[in-house]
């Protein structure tokens, strides 16, 4: 093992490790909760979402190893192109996007029958960006006109383009936006001034949604969510989390074993928003439920010990920004799954089924390796030396 991380594999080795057991869970649970969709759409040929799956997944640890092998300097520039082609992505996308499951999320690549969500795409460009923007600031880190409005220009612009169609990843990102903000070292005076304005103009946009027959985008629905979640109906999604504590309460601790869930063949979209819960089912509490958390934690601290070790700021606010994203998505999804959260559809980084989520999760992981490259130079070395 520590031969094949010498010669193929740099950064942090643990975080490698965390990647891996997630890409296993996930193959897993994809396979046994496929199966009722496999009878439906290709006459019960259960293995091929698992191909598929494991191909998607497949090509994703190839674009999380291309990627981490770039010097994370590098990054800087490439957010910048990103950033430039995801404003008029996530504009078209709101005006002509393609319709899946009520939400008019994706966009659709021509000629081809693909589409890809385009949020994933301004998430990445974004958190990517603003590291940037603050590494390259912080000798006028304290200049609230050159400083903090540009960059939160950005962030508004990116999250209120993504905010209609999709309220749960607009929410992530500006959380996440803020926690970048703060690592770069943006004065507490100015974001407690944002916080209060925010507070108050979430709080009165909140009171008109609730108080009015609002029919915008994804709001009805989300508004249809928290009340149902709220009054405990069965309307917006209450019924999916209940067949999802059903899951949650079979597992048990130790869990019914592989391919033995029975509510994957009641419970809506178990491949996705809801695997956790089939995760659990099949493996328990212990293996499945807190085994994930404590992996998704893990990736965490690790990702806290590059911003300790390193002296890159770059590297630092990049991954610190793309980790707490990947980590507060993966909690959501947990606690949407358990209901103590009302539905979202955010799916579980690495392990839910998908295409360009798991994608630009491998490419987020990649960066995130190359930002750790930064702490392991006598690793590196070796390897010029060996190469040499």
């Amino acid at each position: 093992m520590k031969t094949l991380f010498n010669k193929y594999l740099k950064g942090d080795p643990a975080i490698w490790i965390v990647v891996f057991i997630l890409s296993i869970f996930g193959i897993l649970a994809v396979y046994s909760s496929t199966g009722t969709l496999a009878y439906a759409d290709r006459g019960g040929n259960t293995e091929y979402y698992l191909i598929k799956h494991t191909a998607l997944l497949l090509f994703g640890l190839f674009a999380m190893w291309l990627t981490h092998l770039v010097n994370i300097q590098y990054f800087s520039r490439i957010s910048q192109v990103l950033l430039v082609i995801a404003v008029p992505l996530l504009l078209y996308t709101l005006l002509f996007g393609v319709e899946i499951n009520d939400a008019k999320r994706w966009v659709a690549l021509p000629g081809t029958s693909l589409t890809i969500q385009t949020s994933d795409i301004g998430k990445l460009a974004l958190l990517m960006f603003i590291a940037r923007f603050m590494s390259k600031r912080q000798a006028e880190v304290q200049n609230f006109k050159k400083t903090f409005l540009p960059i939160l220009a950005v962030i508004l612009g990116i999250c209120i383009l993504i905010f209609p169609e999709d309220f749960s990843t607009s929410a992530v990102l500006f959380c996440t936006s803020m926690l970048v903000l703060f690592m770069g070292r943006i004065p507490i005076k100015q974001m407690a001034l944002l916080f209060g304005m925010g507070a108050i103009v979430f709080s009165a946009l909140i009171f008109y949604v609730w108080n009015n027959d609002v029919q915008y985008g994804r709001i009805p629905t989300m508004k249809a969510r928290v009340e149902a979640f709220i009054d405990g109906s069965d309307d917006g999604g209450t019924y999916q989390s209940r067949q999802a504590k059903i899951a949650v309460a079979r597992g048990g601790l130790i869990g019914h074993g592989p391919g033995n869930s029975r509510q994957k063949n009641v419970l809506p979209s178990p491949f996705a928003d809801f695997i956790y819960a089939i995760i659990i089912e099949e493996y328990g509490s212990i293996i499945g439920g807190v085994g994930l958390i404590l992996l998704y934690l893990f990736l965490l601290y690790r990702s806290f010990r590059i911003v300790v070790r390193t002296d890159n700021s770059l590297a630092a606010l990049m991954a610190i920004g793309l980790s707490f994203s990947l980590v507060v998505q993966a909690f959501i999804n947990m606690g949407v799954a358990v209901n103590v959260l009302p539905v979202t559809g955010l799916a579980l980084p690495i392990v839910s089924r998908g295409g360009t989520s798991i994608l630009f999760t491998s490419v987020a992981f990649g960066i995130i390796l190359s930002a750790s490259r930064t702490i392991y130079p006598e690793r590196e070395d070796k390897k010029n030396e060996e190469a040499a």
